[in-house]
């Protein structure tokens, strides 16, 4: 049994007061919960426009997309900035991007289709956009399943990691989900595309034969 005195046990929480990602998990979870805010508040007050379901299915997207993007982001400003407090912030931002996914979907299959399983399946196989964006949260959705430190030690660390590669043709398909989506001005899903492209760049080189023992 390890003892522990109570100079012992000041210095445990004057570490854990001084740790930046203590405070900013709160504040992270906030500023997620914003647009979901502001979604409701546009919701009652009208300000969703002249087609308030397309819109809140629109927006509910694009914050999904988001968060999926910035949960790739993570493991590059780790890396390059040397924080190592950024990775505890990564299951937060990634179980976000399916929350908005979820609503995305919900607002399709709810307020859009009204349950209608028929329609839902023709649109399936007649509308391409549908057939990925179907299929990017289908492989999303394993993703938050083993999300838990339980399930991380169900799977083992290989496996885990091996599962949760999934994110990268999920983003992938959100990003053409998009594309296919957006029928006139391409500027925003061109400037995902880009940033979804520098992301896997980065992984791609940092992957390549030789390119540790290079920079040793």
């Amino acid at each position: 049994m390890v003892l522990t005195t109570p100079m012992d046990r000041a210095q445990g929480r004057a570490r854990q007061s001084s740790d930046p990602v203590r405070w900013l998990k709160p504040l992270l979870f906030g500023l997620a919960l914003l647009p979901l805010a502001l979604m409701g508040w546009d919701t009652v007050s009208g300000g969703l426009g002249a087609n308030p379901i397309e819109s809140l299915i629109r927006r509910n997207g694009d914050w999904a997309l988001r968060f999926l993007l910035l949960t790739l982001t993570i493991t590059p400003l780790r890396e390059l900035s040397g924080w190592s407090g950024a990775i505890r912030l990564r299951r937060m931002i990634g179980l976000f991007a399916f929350f908005y996914a979820t609503l995305h979907l919900a607002g399709y299959v709810v307020l859009e289709q009204f349950f209608d399983w028929p329609a839902m399946g023709a649109d399936l196989l007649k509308r391409p956009y549908i057939t990925l964006g179907m299929g990017c949260f289908l492989l999303l959705l394993p993703l938050a399943i083993t999300s838990t430190n339980g399930m991380i030690r169900r799977l083992g660390g290989r496996r885990w990691r091996a599962l949760h590669r999934l994110i990268y043709p999920a983003a992938l398909l959100a990003v053409a989900h998009y594309f296919l989506l957006v029928k006139a001005d391409l500027r925003e899903p061109i400037l995902y595309g880009a940033l979804l492209a520098l992301l896997l760049g980065y992984r791609l080189v940092r992957a390549l034969p030789g390119r540790h023992s290079a920079a040793g």
